[in-house]
């Protein structure tokens, strides 16, 4: 699956020069797209309106066509489906992203999780969660789902 997951973005997600490195890049898109198969996940009720909402979302942020999309979903629910912990993706985050880019992942999070008009406890719960091991300040977390509830 590793050289699946290498082909994959050697293809279709090269990354400016100025990232740190190409691998680190890629594991970081999978990181983001597999958080985001995990907020589906995360009131038992994967909607296919939150499907459409990730689609949208990766194509938006990482700049990919339908196919390439199609394929970063497949790898990110293969990588959601063997995770252990949420750890295994928020801790390359931490070492690369920003603290604007860490917010945006949270932005992201919670435009799945309100994909479909309304928030469960249990998707909030998530976002928290993934807030709290990105160390996002409660009030970007809160100013995040505002954003997001505000332009629905």
């Amino acid at each position: 699956m590793i050289k699946q997951i290498s082909d994959f973005f050697s293809k279709h997600l090269l990354l400016p020069e100025d990232e740190s490195s190409n691998d680190a890049g890629h594991c970081l898109r999978l990181s983001t797209a597999a958080l985001l198969i995990e907020m589906t996940r995360a009131d038992y009720d994967i909607q296919s309106i939150e499907m459409d909402a990730i689609i949208g979302i990766l194509q938006k942020h990482f700049d990919i066509t339908p196919d390439e999309t199609g394929e970063l979903i497949e790898l990110a629910e293969l990588e959601a489906d063997k995770a252990t912990t949420y750890h295994d993706f928020t801790s390359l985050m931490n070492q690369h992203y920003s603290q604007q880019q860490k917010i945006m992942v949270i932005e992201l999070l919670w435009q799945v999780a309100y994909a479909d008009g309304d928030i469960q406890k249990y998707e909030d719960y998530l976002v928290r969660k993934i807030a709290d091991l990105l160390y996002v300040p409660h009030k970007e977390f809160i100013a995040a789902k505002h954003r997001v509830t505000d332009a629905g």
